[in-house]
């Protein structure tokens, strides 16, 4: 029985015991022999797993909310610390590379810990290197205290999953599902918005302190009310050192590519060619290792599971998705609009408030779709949306992007609940945990690779639209000449020097500013067609079984 079966036959079992149950005898039997699988799964949720799983919940938002939390500050931390601009930008990479390193090793360091444990220390380990975050002095302490944040909330993240395949069945787990997606949606959201307000407010530091009080009630929750496996000390004698330093150094080095190598010239840089052939060399043999040790670091043996390593590639579009507009939109809204982080915080904000407020659709579609059509919906939505976006102009605003965002969000809802369930409701319990790091992986790959891609083809179509429109922009032209004649009168008055160069200079911006929106809209588009790639794939997955028999 997969929890897909499970989901669609809820009413129905409920309704053969009401039929089968002759009047007068305990039910006790019936529903045994009716509904196997209630029996399997274990007693229903109580109020303590709500608890708990709600605590975990509010610590996975705490550590991808920390991804983006310092984008909007970065020039006041940079202030704070002595730093120059492309050394600041280490803030954020020194986060990502120690997330991406520890996502895939949650699989074994929860069989040797426990979920429980693993999940406990992370969390405490998220708020001890927050407090150390808001010490540093120096960029140097930054970055080693930024590192170890991002380790422990690398182990929050996929050590969610397991509890709730563990604890929830049927409707309940849809609805949990659906919280967390709403989490993910709202983390990536609010980040950005919530650290400029902290900062402007009180300080950069505020980024940080933030976190201590919610991850210390987090940790003593979760301590109290999650316990599903016991740990395994056994594991320790046939630990695979020699595989996780090649997977550190495989993973570390790809995502410290992914992030340098737009501001680097990628190949052009000796760093980023040392980083890129070590990430190679280290990937080969960490590929060999995995499948040839008798207990790896990462079991990649999970992608033989077809619907799994489907759901994964969907989750590594919709980490694309999701990560590359939350990039663009608020960049082009700094960009060409000139608005503050606050601004765009409440401008953005409408996918993640679409997301919560509708979240409890998903589990009405997924309980009449089959899961396959439901993320199609969602596919489609999320490219339609993407094409409505992409008629961005230098003076659209909140209400221009609302339309677009509502059915982003519509898309969204529609993509996390069956992606995830297509991936991870087949599995056996005992791997759960190795899976769910490898599927967070993918989506936080997915954001990494799809970042740098874009940043790459960014400054590509801004050169080609800027290089295109300036053949236009001929001051022999009757139009060019009449423009630059007004600037100079109205400039004549309230600027020394030479007028005619502060005009030219007027003229060269708005050529960038049109460059710029026609470079966002081709960006969009590509995420678009990215989404209708991934619509082609869905007939390749396979059909949960029994899933249309009612």
């Amino acid at each position: 029985m997969t929890l897909a079966e499970t989901l669609r036959r809820g009413r129905l079992a409920r309704s053969q015991v009401a039929v089968r149950e002759p009047a007068g005898e305990a039910p006790a039997e019936p529903v045994a022999r009716t509904r196997p699988e209630a029996s399997a799964a274990g007693p229903r949720p109580g109020l303590r797993d709500w608890i708990g799983v709600l605590a975990m919940g509010i610590g996975l938002f705490m550590a991808i909310m920390d991804v983006q939390i310092v984008t909007s500050s970065l020039s006041q931390i940079q202030g704070g610390l002595s730093a120059s601009a492309d050394e600041i930008a280490w803030v954020q990479t020194a986060y990502l590379i120690a997330d991406v390193v520890m996502v895939p090793m949650c699989g074994i360091m929860s069989r040797l810990l426990s979920t429980r444990v693993l999940f406990v220390v992370a969390a405490l380990g998220f708020t001890g290197t927050s407090a150390l975050c808001a010490t540093a002095t120096s960029l140097g302490q930054m970055i080693v205290y930024r590192a170890m944040q991002g380790f422990c909330g690398g182990a929050i993240t996929p050590t969610v999953w397991p509890v709730v395949y563990t604890k929830f069945r049927g409707q309940q787990l849809a609805s949990v599902i659906a919280m967390i997606s709403v989490i993910l949606s709202l983390s990536s959201t609010l980040g950005p918005t919530l650290g400029g307000f902290l900062t402007d407010t009180f300080s950069w530091h505020w980024l940080f302190l933030v976190n201590i009080v919610p991850g210390l009630l987090v940790a003593t929750v979760v301590w109290i009310t999650i316990d599903i496996d016991k740990p395994d000390l056994s594991l320790l004698r046939d630990f695979d050192v020699t595989g996780m330093l090649l997977m550190a150094a495989f993973l570390g080095c790809l995502q410290y590519a992914l992030q340098e190598g737009p501001r680097s010239d990628w190949l052009d840089d000796d760093t980023i060619r040392a980083a890129v052939a070590v990430s190679t060399a280290g990937g080969g043999l960490f590929f060999w290792r995995a499948l040839t040790y008798r207990q790896p670091i990462v079991d990649l043996r999970a992608y033989r599971n077809r619907n799994f390593a489907f759901g994964s590639f969907f989750t590594f579009v919709v980490g694309i998705g999701m990560y590359g507009t939350t990039y663009l939109v608020p960049l082009f809204l700094a960009q060409v609009r000139g608005y503050n982080a606050l601004q765009i915080g409440l401008t953005i904000i409408v996918t993640g408030l679409v997301t919560m407020m509708l979240s409890p659709l998903s589990t009405l579609i997924a309980r009449r779709l089959d899961l396959r059509l439901m993320l199609a919906i969602g596919l489609g939505l999320f490219a339609f949306s993407m094409y409505l976006t992409a008629t961005l102009t230098n003076q659209t605003g909140f209400w221009e992007l609302f339309v677009p965002q509502v059915v982003r969000g519509l898309g969204l809802i529609c993509c996390y609940l069956p992606a995830n369930m297509i991936a991870l409701g087949t599995l056996p319990q005992d791997k759960m945990t190795n899976a769910a790091g490898l599927y967070n992986l993918t989506r936080d790959l997915g954001g990494a690779i799809g970042l740098a891609t874009i940043v790459t083809i960014m400054n590509e179509r801004l050169h080609f639209h800027w290089n295109r429109l300036i053949e236009d922009i001929n001051p022999a032209r009757a139009s060019v000449q009449q423009f630059l004649d007004l600037q100079v009168n109205r400039f004549g008055s309230l600027i020394p020097g030479d007028p005619s160069h502060a005009a030219m200079k007027m003229l060269a911006n708005l050529v960038q500013r049109e460059a710029l929106v026609l470079t966002y809209n081709d960006l969009l588009l590509l995420i678009g067609s990215l989404f209708v790639f991934g619509l082609m794939l869905l007939p390749l997955v396979g059909r949960p079984r029994s899933f249309l028999s009612h």
